[in-house]
């Protein structure tokens, strides 16, 4: 099929743009800080736009059919673009022109019926391209490749594959990896695959070849047989002799690796292939995803030399009529050869010892994910006499084992093993005490039910593996551990540092640790690794701030898991912050000295405010408010006890307040001079006025009663009140008690501004009044007060005037 011409594309992308209308493109937000965009399974129709400075965009398993000229413009620095599993049908030729920095290019599994050359003629910095699973039935007239000089590794074919031609691939120069996809190959021109050099790992499917076109099936394989290309064979099936002659090619070549990918086979045709093998230097003979038919008749391959064998490899064989087969012992000649043995996953329940002991120079033998039981396993190791005496590494994980006395007792005398991986098996203790080689140094008891530890592990270890059991709780000396894994299990904290000294690497995944410290980590003096993420951390501020400081500060011990698999599980607040991004206040971390310091401010300023209330007189303030709204209250209780309608009866002239200093002059001039008839008046005058009557505290209060009651009585039954000021009244506690009270009445509003008499006895200023007695203050700027004379001739002015003050204007007539 031709390559579609430029017009056949103008014309597709014009009716495209008709048909899409004015519709926007979508846009894809879900990039990393890497610059890692994945939108894949975004259900996207066409590519959405992201940010220019994206290194990978993944955009498989869309909806994308169509890749016009503008979708990827602007993308210069992307490395890598996957785009499979779209049913992409159409690219435009110029389409990738502006990712002159693409490494990575995938177009697998979609519906290109056509490769343009065109499409790659500007990716001169591609490295991988895979173009698999496509319905192409060639590679085009052009080189495809010619442009692609870095290209390491190169997918192509697919089901609809159908010509290989000389040149296809002009321009390759080397790879590291080829694969084919060509079940249905029916026309191969000799040395298409032959131009690549150094070739690297070549993986092959020739399914249709194999079976109907042996001599083409010859002609792939030996274009790119070497002997140090491993080459992989998928999806053969080779059930007789002549399915097997295409292998005389690899056979010439020498070559050393194969691996065959699900593959039907029968005992025949692999007596077949051993024979066309025969004397070449196989080193390496793999089988995955195979399946076995015939009764294992190999009589016929006994004669044949393959002492170059190194390794097999066997994983998910299944062998159709495994009742029916005989022993292996006939493949003894096969047997003495390998050092490296891996049955996986094939049910095997037993390997009987007459095997084993043909196995004389095996060092790696894996019988993983089988169905050994111990007493199997028994008969498999010989009783544990120590046949297999070059075994260096033994891996029997994922079977039926259940007691690890009898694992160690087997393997006690296998005087080289290093490496012994029992993991995935049923152990549920572990018993005081075991025998182990004394060469033994990794251990893998991971993911069993192990709910203790005992001496039963030997002091010899290196590294251990104890992940994913029941365990809680590690306290066992390791002196020669140089690696600990312990994820998975219930560890409330860190096991003691001490009981490994040499320890460089531990990992703790997934407990239920909640925080750890410096003094945790202190006693592992050689810690150079450390993964305890994805556990449910408290963020305290203790933790936070030795994490982000002793550990993400660049601390002597490494995050090998990195950052973000340390959140925060708790407080609620902080659940699923990562640790090294959260900020905790001050309140938070030092409360104790928080408070301390709240409260030594609180106090300071309790201090300073309560100074400035007291400096400006506040207390007195309030005091006096206090006492004056009592006593209000008292004295409407008092008038409602009076007779309704009567108007309170006035019994005194005026209310003297005094100091008791000057308490001989009020007693000895005032009271006399008041309210005592005088000598001198004239008698002839019938219309005298009658003495004055004063109220004193000390005759006049009434005995028991509260003295603001008394007060504001004295004061509500008095025409006036007299202040004898003086120095002695201003520094009286008493006395500025009394006036404190009095003056309230003094300036009510049922006072009127002559209600007060103030009699100076000395010098003094307004301004020796006390600042809080601001209305008395007020009132002696404003108001005229009376003078005691110091001259004896002027008394008779002074009382006279007095006199009339305190009758309101009443003459002495």
């Amino acid at each position: 099929m031709g390559q579609p011409t430029n017009l056949y594309f103008t014309i597709l992308f014009l009716l495209l743009s008709l048909c899409r209308g004015q519709s926007s493109t979508p846009s894809c937000d879900r990039c990393d800080l890497r610059l890692s965009c994945n939108c894949s399974r975004g259900g996207f129709a066409r590519v959405p736009t992201v940010t220019d400075r994206a290194l990978t965009l993944d955009l498989s398993f869309n909806n994308i059919t169509v890749v016009t000229a503008d979708d990827l413009t602007g993308h210069a620095r992307l490395r890598a673009l996957r785009l499979h599993g779209n049913g992409l049908a159409v690219i435009h030729p110029s389409a990738f022109d502006s990712l002159w920095s693409l490494e990575e290019l995938d177009l697998s599994d979609n519906q290109l019926t056509a490769v343009n050359h065109k499409w790659f003629s500007k990716l001169g910095a591609l490295q991988e391209l895979n173009l698999l699973n496509n319905p192409y039935s060639c590679l085009g007239s052009s080189p495809v490749f010619q442009r692609l000089v870095r290209l390491r590794r190169l997918g192509f074919g697919g089901p609809a594959l159908e010509e290989l031609k000389r040149g296809d691939l002009s321009g390759v120069t080397q790879l590291e990896e080829l694969t084919v996809l060509a079940n249905n190959l029916t026309r191969y021109e000799y040395g298409a695959l032959a131009d690549v050099w150094p070739l690297g790992r070549v993986t092959l499917s020739l399914h249709g070849p194999f079976s109907t076109n042996q001599s083409l099936a010859s002609a792939v394989l030996g274009d790119v047989s070497y002997p140090e290309t491993p080459i992989v064979l998928k999806d053969l099936h080779l059930t007789g002799n002549q399915s097997v002659q295409p292998f005389r090619e690899t056979a010439r070549r020498r070559v050393r690796y194969m691996t065959f990918c699900n593959l039907f086979v029968s005992d025949e045709a692999i007596v077949d292939l051993l024979v066309v093998l025969d004397g070449v230097p196989l080193t390496s003979l793999s089988l995955e995803d195979a399946t076995l038919t015939g009764e294992g008749r190999w009589e016929r391959a006994r004669k044949t030399d393959h002492k170059s064998i190194d390794e097999f490899f066997i994983r998910n064989l299944e062998v159709l009529n495994v009742f029916q087969f005989v022993s292996l012992l006939q493949l003894r000649f096969l047997l003495h050869y390998p050092r490296k043995v891996s049955v996986i996953n094939t049910q095997v329940f037993v390997m009987p010892c007459l095997t084993s002991r043909l196995l004389i120079n095996l060092q790696y033998l894996d019988l993983s994910d089988n169905l050994l039981t111990d007493m199997t396993l028994a008969e498999t190791l010989c009783d544990g006499d120590g046949t297999l005496k070059d075994l260096r590494v033994l891996n029997i994980s994922g079977n039926a084992l259940k007691s690890l006395s009898t694992v160690s007792w087997l393997v006690a005398k296998l005087s080289k093993l290093t490496h012994l991986d029992i993991s995935r098996n049923g152990y549920i203790s572990m018993p005081q005490g075991c025998s182990w080689p004394s060469t033994l140094r990794y251990l893998n008891i991971s993911r069993t039910k192990l709910t203790n530890i005992t001496h039963c592990l030997p002091a010899t270890l290196e590294v251990l593996d104890l992940s994913h059991n029941d365990l809680s709780s590690f306290v066992l000396v390791l002196p020669a551990l140089r690696e600990l894994h312990l994820s998975g299990n219930k560890f409330f904290r860190l096991p003691s540092g001490w009981l490994f000294p040499s320890l460089q690497t531990l990992t703790i995944q997934s407990n239920t640790l909640n925080m750890f410290d410096r003094s945790d980590l202190q006693p592992y003096r050689r810690l150079q690794s450390l993964k305890v993420g994805q556990n449910k951390f408290v963020c305290s501020c203790d933790f936070v701030a030795f994490f982000q400081s002793g550990i993400k500060g660049g601390g002597d011990v490494h995050l090998s898991d990195g950052e973000e698999s340390y959140v925060c599980d708790s407080p609620l607040y902080l659940q699923g912050e990562p640790v090294g991004r959260v900020r905790l206040s001050v309140v938070e971390c030092h409360r104790v000295l928080f408070v301390s310091v709240s409260c030594g401010v609180a106090l300071f300023v309790g201090v300073v405010v309560c100074v400035l209330l007291w400096r400006l007189h506040a207390f007195w303030y309030l005091k006096m408010t206090w006492a004056w709204l009592k006593a209000k209250r008292s004295s409407r209780r008092r008038r409602h006890r009076d007779t309704a309608g009567s108007e309170a009866l006035l019994s005194f002239d005026a209310f003297v307040s005094y100091s008791e200093r000057d308490a001989s002059w009020v007693e000895n001039f005032l009271v006399p001079e008041l309210e005592e008839p005088r000598d001198d008046e004239d008698s002839a005058n019938p219309r005298n006025p009658r003495p004055l009557t004063l109220c004193l505290h000390k005759r006049d209060f009434l005995p028991g009663h509260w003295i603001v009651d008394n007060i504001m009585s004295a004061m509500e039954r008095s025409r006036r009140t007299v202040f004898i000021l003086s120095e002695n009244f201003v520094q009286s506690d008493w006395c500025r008690y009394e006036l404190d009270f009095s003056h309230f009445w003094l300036f009510d509003g049922n006072a009127g501004r002559d209600a007060a008499i103030l009699i100076l006895l000395e010098p003094l200023s307004k301004d020796d009044i006390p600042k809080r007695f601001c209305k008395l203050r007020k009132l002696m700027s404003s108001t005229t007060y009376l003078e005691w004379p110091q001259e004896e001739e002027r008394s008779g002015e002074f009382w006279r005037s007095l006199r009339e003050a305190l009758r309101g204007g009443e003459g002495d007539d």
